[in-house]
């Protein structure tokens, strides 16, 4: 009879866990894909993303894949691929090319659960998961066509397999396919750090495995279509491909500042303080939770986890926003580890505790606080008449409100409260217009490639705009080229047949003859010079 409590007591465990895999996978897919074409594509990464996928036709323009028909050796083409399937199955589009970065995001929100699961009780383990899928970051990165969201599913997985090998050597097999998977996603050098953590939590947890050749052998297997792929690159560039794939590309952005990206060590901490609210504010205690269980699992993970990416980045010439997102899983588990203590602590229906519990008033006044910034932001977007924004921050401050008022009565329902209101509120943003803000950086671009394409197929175009817009190239279905003052004059002069994207200010410094205008779109014309009869 012990024995079939026991059976039943586990086959129930796997379903329950089972059903909050699959709740969380939905409520992942419902976030991360709604309005998702509803907004153009941001510049650099998603336009270069879009338009080298728009070049995949084949097992070999995948294989040597391209760039406006020159060899694109920046990043391996995996995510590439699956968008370019996905331009086949639903066309060309900000939607098909976003989908597969944004599913596979999803897809990481019940791998965390499976990580929580691994390390923690079910309650942390759901906490963590909710926390990582209501962050701001990973929404905003995940929904995006780059490479990130694969990323984060890679990881996510490479975790997964890493803790469930300490108990089934077999995972080291999955192991060696989700390193495999990274290194296809963002190259070898992103595989040799998050490998890194792998390896180094398991010398600290479980260093047995690190002895055991199976470990090895999976690592290996799962990496030979690595091997495969950069090894068909070498033969085909040369040694062209290790200089702009491996230095100019991966080790470069270790000690030069990349395209005038730089930034301060402590630029990464600032921007999860700046974006991961209010999740940010658990993050002190839990920090204090980790430290002071260091001898147990999950411990381990957050400190290896988020230490050794944080340093590994901080420490980079290059800064990107985004290079922090394998960052956000991590401070997931240990926000998750938080509010489950403090979940404990409060209040519960039904239940008596000895002594009675009590909230720290600073946990009030946080939330206070931040309630009365969402305030703020309703009053300030009713002014300007941007009711879709004013509803989005009206979700947020009614949300930490309600928060904060539970939490003067002690009552642990603050979490699920705080939780469900920071889902809706993403809901309500990503629904807007708003959640690519970059693109209100410079002028919007499909107007502009409208009027681009009335120019003959084969013509180049130049343009005065400072710097290139590769989502500018992806929607007029070819290159802008840049040129100064002087570079325009002498295009003008000695083309035939010339073609220039001029703003206002670049049509009265230029002062052109014979000029004829092909159209005007949001404050850009483009010309060409009167042909003779």
């Amino acid at each position: 009879m012990p024995l079939q409590r026991i059976l039943w007591s586990q086959w129930s465990d796997r379903q329950i866990d089972r059903a909050w895999s699959l709740g969380l996978g939905v409520l992942a897919i419902a976030l991360f894909t709604l309005n998702l074409g509803g907004l153009a594509l941001r510049d650099w990464d998603e336009g270069l993303v879009a338009q080298v996928a728009r070049e995949i036709d084949g097992w070999q323009t995948w294989l040597y894949p391209t760039l406006w028909g020159e060899p694109y050796l920046n990043k391996p083409p995996l995510v590439h691929g699956m968008v370019a399937i996905f331009y086949r199955l639903l066309g060309v589009s900000e939607w098909s090319a976003r989908l597969p970065g944004a599913l596979l995001t999803a897809i990481s929100v019940p791998l965390l659960y499976g990580i929580g699961r691994e390390i923690f009780q079910r309650r942390a383990a759901v906490f963590a998961a909710l926390i990582y899928l209501t962050s701001l970051p990973v929404i905003r990165n995940g929904r995006l066509a780059m490479l990130d969201g694969a990323t984060l599913c890679f990881l996510t997985l490479l975790l997964l397999g890493t803790l469930r090998s300490r108990r089934d050597s077999r995972y080291t097999l999955l192991m060696g396919v989700s390193l495999g998977l990274i290194c296809l996603t963002k190259g070898v050098m992103m595989g040799v750090l998050l490998g890194a953590i792998a390896l180094l939590f398991l010398a600290w947890d479980t260093p047995r495995l690190l002895k055991l050749p199976v470990l090895w052998l999976g690592l290996l297997l799962g990496n030979i279509p690595v091997a495969l792929w950069y090894g068909a690159q070498w033969l085909h560039y040369g040694q062209a491909f290790w200089g702009n794939n491996l230095v100019n590309q991966s080790l470069q952005r270790i000690w030069t500042d990349v395209e005038q990206h730089g930034g301060a060590p402590w630029f990464y901490l600032l921007e999860v303080l700046k974006h991961d609210a209010p999740w940010i504010l658990f993050l002190p205690m839990g920090c204090k939770l980790a430290w002071e269980n260091r001898s147990l699992s999950w411990a381990k993970l957050a400190i290896v986890w988020g230490g050794l990416y944080l340093v590994a980045i901080s420490l980079m010439a290059t800064k990107l926003p985004w290079y922090v997102l394998p960052l956000y899983p991590a401070l997931a588990l240990i926000q998750g580890a938080a509010v489950s203590e403090l979940w404990q602590q409060g209040k519960h229906i039904g239940v008596k505790q000895f002594p009675a519990p009590l909230y720290s008033r600073v946990w009030v006044w946080l939330f206070t606080c931040l309630a009365l910034v969402g305030w703020v932001g309703v009053i300030y977007f009713g002014f300007r008449a941007q009711a879709d924004v004013q509803i989005v921050f009206g979700a947020i401050a009614l949300t930490l409100s309600a928060t904060a008022v539970l939490l003067t009565q002690r009552d642990s329902q603050f979490l699920p409260v705080l939780i469900w209101g920071t889902y809706v509120s993403l809901l309500l943003f990503v629904a807007s217009g708003h959640w690519v803000w970059e693109l209100a950086e410079a002028y919007p671009v499909k107007p502009v490639a409208a009027l681009i394409q009335q120019v003959p197929v084969g013509e180049k175009v130049y343009t005065s705009y400072p710097y290139n817009r590769p989502s500018l190239n992806f929607y007029s279905d070819r290159p802008i080229h840049l040129a100064d003052p002087q570079r325009l004059k002498r295009i003008w002069r000695r083309s035939p047949h010339p073609y220039l994207l001029l703003d206002k200010s670049a049509l009265t410094q230029l002062n052109l003859r014979a000029v004829k205008s092909l159209g005007e779109a949001e404050g850009w014309t483009v010309i060409t010079r009167v042909r003779r009869g």
